[in-house]
């Protein structure tokens, strides 16, 4: 991580796409679905069958593929695991890593 400290700026813009998505699925409003997964821990746990209804469309905006291997699965228990686990992948992909 640069001094910018740009890889956390990146991940929390991540966050906050993985949340719009989730609301938009479920038809809520960003602030009251983020408010329900802060209460549930700062990771922001969640199902992680709703991340995989959203999974192709993040993967879609970010260019990426998230392989389906225990490392992916693990990151399906909160927003921001599967955030970091998107970053790696744009990373991977902008051969910066």
């Amino acid at each position: 991580m640069g001094a910018s400290g740009m890889p956390h700026e990146r991940v929390r813009e991540i966050v906050d796409v993985v949340i719009d998505l989730l609301a938009e699925e479920q038809r809520q409003p960003f602030d009251e679905v983020y408010e329900e997964l802060a209460a549930r821990g700062a990771e922001l746990p969640v199902d992680s069958v709703k991340v995989v209804e959203i999974l192709i469309r993040v993967e879609e905006r970010y260019g990426v593929k998230i392989d389906a291997n225990a490392e992916a699965g693990r990151s399906l228990r909160s927003v921001w695991a599967f955030a970091e686990t998107i970053h790696v992948a744009v990373i991977k992909k902008e051969g910066l890593s």
